[in-house]
Protein backbone atom coordinates (compact mmCIF):
# COMPACT_ATOMS: atom_id res chain seq x y z
CA UNK A 1 0.00 0.00 0.00
CA UNK A 2 1.40 3.34 -1.06
CA UNK A 3 -0.54 6.49 -0.12
CA UNK A 4 -1.12 8.96 -2.96
CA UNK A 5 1.00 11.84 -1.64
CA UNK A 6 2.22 14.98 -3.40
CA UNK A 7 5.50 13.21 -4.16
CA UNK A 8 3.52 10.55 -6.06
CA UNK A 9 1.21 12.92 -7.93
CA UNK A 10 2.76 11.95 -11.28
CA UNK A 11 1.62 8.37 -10.71
CA UNK A 12 -1.81 9.56 -9.60
CA UNK A 13 -2.04 11.46 -12.90
CA UNK A 14 -1.11 8.30 -14.80
CA UNK A 15 -3.96 6.43 -13.09
CA UNK A 16 -6.63 9.14 -13.14
CA UNK A 17 -5.72 11.87 -15.60
CA UNK A 18 -6.50 12.21 -19.29
CA UNK A 19 -3.98 11.87 -22.10
CA UNK A 20 -4.93 15.43 -23.08
CA UNK A 21 -4.39 17.62 -19.98
CA UNK A 22 -7.20 19.98 -21.04
CA UNK A 23 -9.85 17.25 -21.06
CA UNK A 24 -12.49 17.22 -18.34
CA UNK A 25 -12.36 13.62 -17.16
CA UNK A 26 -13.40 12.41 -13.72
CA UNK A 27 -9.99 12.42 -11.95
CA UNK A 28 -11.87 10.37 -9.30
CA UNK A 29 -13.68 13.52 -8.18
CA UNK A 30 -17.31 12.76 -9.06
CA UNK A 31 -17.94 11.03 -5.71
CA UNK A 32 -15.42 13.08 -3.71
CA UNK A 33 -16.83 16.58 -4.19
CA UNK A 34 -20.30 18.04 -4.39
CA UNK A 35 -22.06 18.16 -7.76
CA UNK A 36 -21.77 21.95 -8.14
CA UNK A 37 -17.99 21.94 -7.61
CA UNK A 38 -17.69 18.90 -9.87
CA UNK A 39 -19.39 20.81 -12.71
CA UNK A 40 -17.31 23.95 -12.12
CA UNK A 41 -13.93 22.17 -12.19
CA UNK A 42 -13.03 21.76 -15.86
CA UNK A 43 -9.90 20.83 -17.76
CA UNK A 44 -6.60 21.26 -15.93
CA UNK A 45 -8.39 22.58 -12.82
CA UNK A 46 -9.49 19.01 -12.09
CA UNK A 47 -5.91 17.78 -11.94
CA UNK A 48 -4.92 20.82 -9.87
CA UNK A 49 -7.64 19.94 -7.36
CA UNK A 50 -6.34 16.37 -7.08
CA UNK A 51 -2.78 17.68 -6.68
CA UNK A 52 -4.05 19.75 -3.73
CA UNK A 53 -5.74 16.65 -2.26
CA UNK A 54 -2.44 14.76 -2.51
CA UNK A 55 -0.78 17.54 -0.48
CA UNK A 56 -3.10 17.12 2.50
CA UNK A 57 -2.16 15.13 5.60
CA UNK A 58 -4.62 12.40 4.64
CA UNK A 59 -3.97 11.03 1.15
CA UNK A 60 -6.95 10.82 -1.24
CA UNK A 61 -6.24 7.18 -2.05
CA UNK A 62 -3.63 4.50 -2.49
CA UNK A 63 -1.54 3.36 -5.42
CA UNK A 64 -0.52 -0.17 -6.41
CA UNK A 65 2.83 -0.87 -8.03
CA UNK A 66 4.19 -3.90 -9.83
CA UNK A 67 7.89 -3.94 -10.59
CA UNK A 68 8.11 -0.20 -10.00
CA UNK A 69 5.26 0.68 -12.37
CA UNK A 70 1.99 2.15 -11.11
CA UNK A 71 -0.84 -0.22 -12.08
CA UNK A 72 -3.70 0.45 -9.67
CA UNK A 73 -5.59 2.99 -7.59
CA UNK A 74 -8.21 2.97 -4.87
CA UNK A 75 -9.92 6.13 -3.59
CA UNK A 76 -10.50 6.11 0.17
CA UNK A 77 -11.58 8.78 2.64
CA UNK A 78 -13.82 9.33 5.66
CA UNK A 79 -17.43 9.07 4.50
CA UNK A 80 -18.23 12.29 6.39
CA UNK A 81 -16.05 14.22 3.90
CA UNK A 82 -17.82 12.81 0.84
CA UNK A 83 -21.18 13.31 -0.88
CA UNK A 84 -22.01 9.77 0.33
CA UNK A 85 -22.58 11.39 3.74
CA UNK A 86 -25.72 13.03 2.31
CA UNK A 87 -26.75 10.29 -0.10
CA UNK A 88 -30.41 9.37 -0.24
CA UNK A 89 -29.62 6.21 -2.25
CA UNK A 90 -26.79 4.71 -0.21
CA UNK A 91 -27.94 4.38 3.41
CA UNK A 92 -25.94 4.85 6.58
CA UNK A 93 -25.72 1.53 8.39
CA UNK A 94 -25.12 3.22 11.75
CA UNK A 95 -23.47 6.32 13.25
CA UNK A 96 -19.93 4.90 13.18
CA UNK A 97 -17.45 7.32 11.50
CA UNK A 98 -16.69 4.88 8.68
CA UNK A 99 -14.36 5.42 5.75
CA UNK A 100 -15.47 4.75 2.18
CA UNK A 101 -13.70 3.18 -0.77
CA UNK A 102 -15.62 3.99 -3.94
CA UNK A 103 -13.27 3.82 -6.90
CA UNK A 104 -10.87 1.06 -7.87
CA UNK A 105 -8.93 1.46 -11.13
CA UNK A 106 -6.59 -0.92 -12.89
CA UNK A 107 -4.47 0.15 -15.84
CA UNK A 108 -5.17 -1.58 -19.13
CA UNK A 109 -2.77 -4.47 -19.65
CA UNK A 110 -2.80 -5.29 -15.94
CA UNK A 111 -6.39 -6.44 -15.52
CA UNK A 112 -7.05 -9.98 -14.33
CA UNK A 113 -3.79 -10.04 -12.34
CA UNK A 114 -5.10 -9.29 -8.85
CA UNK A 115 -4.50 -5.54 -8.97
CA UNK A 116 -8.04 -4.65 -7.88
CA UNK A 117 -7.65 -6.95 -4.86
CA UNK A 118 -4.32 -5.30 -3.99
CA UNK A 119 -5.87 -1.84 -4.37
CA UNK A 120 -8.80 -2.69 -2.10
CA UNK A 121 -6.43 -4.28 0.42
CA UNK A 122 -4.32 -1.12 0.32
CA UNK A 123 -7.37 1.06 0.94
CA UNK A 124 -8.29 -1.09 3.94
CA UNK A 125 -4.74 -0.90 5.32
CA UNK A 126 -4.61 2.86 4.84
CA UNK A 127 -7.99 3.46 6.51
CA UNK A 128 -6.87 1.27 9.42
CA UNK A 129 -3.58 3.19 9.71
CA UNK A 130 -5.59 6.42 9.96
CA UNK A 131 -7.73 5.07 12.81
CA UNK A 132 -10.89 4.25 10.87
CA UNK A 133 -13.17 1.98 12.93
CA UNK A 134 -14.70 0.45 9.79
CA UNK A 135 -14.61 0.81 6.02
CA UNK A 136 -17.43 0.57 3.48
CA UNK A 137 -17.67 0.08 -0.24
CA UNK A 138 -20.65 0.38 -2.56
CA UNK A 139 -20.03 -2.21 -5.30
CA UNK A 140 -22.44 -3.74 -7.75
CA UNK A 141 -24.30 -6.96 -7.09
CA UNK A 142 -23.64 -8.47 -10.53
CA UNK A 143 -24.00 -12.19 -9.72
CA UNK A 144 -21.03 -13.03 -11.93
CA UNK A 145 -22.32 -11.15 -14.98
CA UNK A 146 -19.87 -9.01 -16.93
CA UNK A 147 -19.71 -5.37 -15.82
CA UNK A 148 -18.97 -2.70 -18.43
CA UNK A 149 -15.40 -1.47 -17.83
CA UNK A 150 -16.48 2.18 -17.70
CA UNK A 151 -18.73 1.34 -14.73
CA UNK A 152 -16.52 -1.31 -13.09
CA UNK A 153 -14.73 1.29 -10.96
CA UNK A 154 -17.23 0.75 -8.11
CA UNK A 155 -16.08 -2.86 -7.78
CA UNK A 156 -18.12 -6.01 -7.46
CA UNK A 157 -19.52 -7.66 -4.37
CA UNK A 158 -17.23 -10.64 -5.01
CA UNK A 159 -14.06 -8.49 -4.86
CA UNK A 160 -15.20 -6.99 -1.56
CA UNK A 161 -16.16 -10.39 -0.12
CA UNK A 162 -12.70 -11.74 -0.98
CA UNK A 163 -11.27 -8.88 1.11
CA UNK A 164 -13.39 -9.87 4.13
CA UNK A 165 -16.25 -7.38 3.70
CA UNK A 166 -19.81 -8.50 4.38
CA UNK A 167 -23.07 -7.12 3.03
CA UNK A 168 -24.42 -4.53 5.45
CA UNK A 169 -27.36 -3.08 3.49
CA UNK A 170 -29.15 -2.82 0.19
CA UNK A 171 -29.24 0.52 -1.63
CA UNK A 172 -31.46 2.13 -4.24
CA UNK A 173 -28.35 3.04 -6.28
CA UNK A 174 -27.39 1.35 -9.53
CA UNK A 175 -24.23 1.35 -11.63
CA UNK A 176 -24.00 -0.04 -15.13
CA UNK A 177 -27.50 -1.47 -14.77
CA UNK A 178 -26.67 -3.45 -11.61
CA UNK A 179 -27.91 -2.73 -8.10
CA UNK A 180 -25.32 -1.54 -5.60
CA UNK A 181 -24.95 -2.85 -2.05
CA UNK A 182 -23.21 -1.55 1.06
CA UNK A 183 -20.28 -3.80 1.98
CA UNK A 184 -18.67 -3.25 5.39
CA UNK A 185 -15.47 -4.38 7.12
CA UNK A 186 -14.92 -3.77 10.83
CA UNK A 187 -11.37 -2.54 11.49
CA UNK A 188 -11.47 -2.58 15.31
Amino acid sequence: MTPATAARFGDVAVMLGPKNPGSSVCWCLSHRIDAKTNRELVGAARGDHVRDLCSRDVAPGVLVYQQGEVVGWAAVAPRAELPFARSTKIPHVDDLPVWSVWCIRVRPGHRGKGVSHAALGGAVAYARSQGAPAIEGYPVENDGQKVDLTMAYVGTRHVFERAGFTKAADTTAVSGGFPRVVMRLDLR
